[in-house]
């Protein structure tokens, strides 16, 4: 079994840039894990409003700033801040922009309601991340998706991606957590997602139907390499959906074996 090396993690949410939850736990404490296993990690997520700049110590890298994602026929900037977990010797590099990332809170506003263009702030955190790493000129082994903010990062790499060649190789591992959305994604997604080497073939799954968390889920799963279970309850339809295409995955794991087990579901890979 050849041992993988390098690991990007997309993550939702990080504690302590966040509350602590399931998933920024998760987005914490496992790259973490993984570098003391002797691995070499690189974690993004978006760079909510929540997020305290001053608090945290976050700056923005010019050198990796300035580019411009069209999304929709519209230019939005794409801004890269990072700032580091002391105690992990962790970076972590955030996605932003004022257009998607200036608000309050994260996916939904103080009413809980949840904002109506999290279809398009998912698109640019993904595509982001892709164009951060390719500056970084950094080839990852693993690419480990979590949370479905980042379920596009799996189609994107298999087909807008993968003649490049820090993707080419890099195998895709996607996380599903309890974290349900409630209020379906918009008529003109599927649209939206089409890029150079995406063609309306590649989103079915989101086209002309629906979009909510299982129709995005499977989008997700049919682009990766293998799916794992990180909360010990997700959505049963999801879970029929692995089982039906027979997705290699690795079930729930308790707090003290995953990072074991997730290293070396990586190395099987």
């Amino acid at each position: 079994m050849k041992k993988i090396t390098k690991v990007l993690y997309i993550s939702q949410e990080i504690f302590p840039y966040l509350p602590e939850s399931e998933l920024s736990n998760m987005g914490r404490y496992l790259p973490q894990a993984v570098q003391d296993r002797g691995r070499e990690t690189r974690t993004f997520m978006p760079k909510f409003g929540a997020v305290n700049e001053r608090r945290n110590q976050l700056h923005e890298v010019i050198r990796l700033s300035g580019m411009n994602l069209i999304i929709d026929d519209t230019d939005h900037p794409l801004i890269i801040k990072v700032a580091s977990i002391q105690s992990a010797r962790m970076q972590v590099y955030f996605i932003d922009n004022d257009d998607y990332f200036h608000r309050k809170n994260t996916i939904a506003d103080e009413n809980g309601e949840e904002y109506e263009d999290n279809d398009e702030r998912t698109i640019f955190f993904v595509r982001g991340v892709m164009e951060t790493v390719k500056k970084l000129r950094w080839t990852p082994d693993i690419i480990h998706c979590q949370g479905w903010m980042t379920a596009l990062a799996p189609l994107y790499i298999k087909k807008a991606y993968n003649d490049d060649p820090f993707f080419k190789h890099s195998k895709v591992v996607y996380s599903i957590f309890n974290d349900d959305f409630k209020k379906p994604f918009r008529n003109l997604f599927a649209e939206r997602l089409l890029l150079e080497g995406i063609e309306k073939k590649h989103v079915v799954q989101v086209k002309d139907k629906m979009i909510d968390f299982v129709a995005l889920s499977k989008l997700a799963i049919d682009y990766s390499d293998a799916v794992i279970q990180s909360s010990p309850v997700v959505n049963q339809n999801v879970l029929d959906y692995i089982a039906s295409e027979k997705v290699n995955f690795l079930p729930f794991q308790s707090d003290e074996d995953y990072a074991d087990a997730y290293v070396q579901f990586y190395d099987s890979l």
